[in-house]
């Protein structure tokens, strides 16, 4: 058992190598885009399914709540949150128009709309993140693998290319975090 455990170790720590040697400018310029945002007033909406989903509303809870400093609160939505809108719309339209319609009657040009899929293939978050550009919102795919089918519709991607999901979603919620660190810096320091 000591051997899967350091095999785990290893594998994560392969993850935070490739996103300190490779992601770290692109969540440079995700961090600039989101306080861009933030500071014009604009609000952030966040999506994913499972795993993905509990992300995005931790994402969510860290910008409306506080990361590590005290300071006041700022616009965040989960979209995976409300269960009534997701079962009327999931009933109603379908499935795959469940964030998508939650960021048309949400969503404001400017604001920042980031997705989260593990594939990088998940059909409502690539309907939602097609409509919110449309729509004049910055985008943001926080993926896994190739980057999938929203890699390409997104403006900026941040894709953990590790092929196991346990992997993919700690690279996920490190640069969350790391995000959310910088965000709070840039805007109250």
């Amino acid at each position: 058992m000591p051997d899967e455990i350091r095999n785990h170790l290893q594998a994560h720590q392969e993850v935070t190598r490739f996103i300190e040697e490779k992601l770290a400018p692109e969540i440079c310029r995700a961090v600039e885009m989101i306080v861009e945002a933030l500071g014009n007033g604009k609000k952030l909406l966040l999506m994913g399914n499972g795993g993905s989903a509990a992300d995005a509303q931790h994402f969510a809870a860290e910008i409306v709540g506080r990361f590590s400093m005290e300071r006041r609160g700022l616009p965040a939505i989960a979209l995976s949150t409300d269960t009534s809108i997701l079962t009327a719309i999931g009933n109603d339209y379908g499935f795959d128009a469940i964030f998508r319609r939650q960021v048309e009657a949400l969503a404001a040009e400017g604001d920042v709309v980031i997705g989260i899929s593990t594939s990088g293939t998940s059909g409502n978050v690539f309907s939602a993140l097609s409509l919110a550009r449309q729509m004049g919102c910055r985008t943001i795919g926080l993926l896994g693998r190739d980057g999938g089918t929203i890699r390409g519709i997104v403006d900026m991607d941040l894709t953990v290319p590790a092929k196991d999901t346990p992997r993919i979603q700690e690279g996920h919620i490190l640069m969350i975090h790391i995000i959310c660190d910088l965000v709070e810096k840039r805007l109250f320091s």
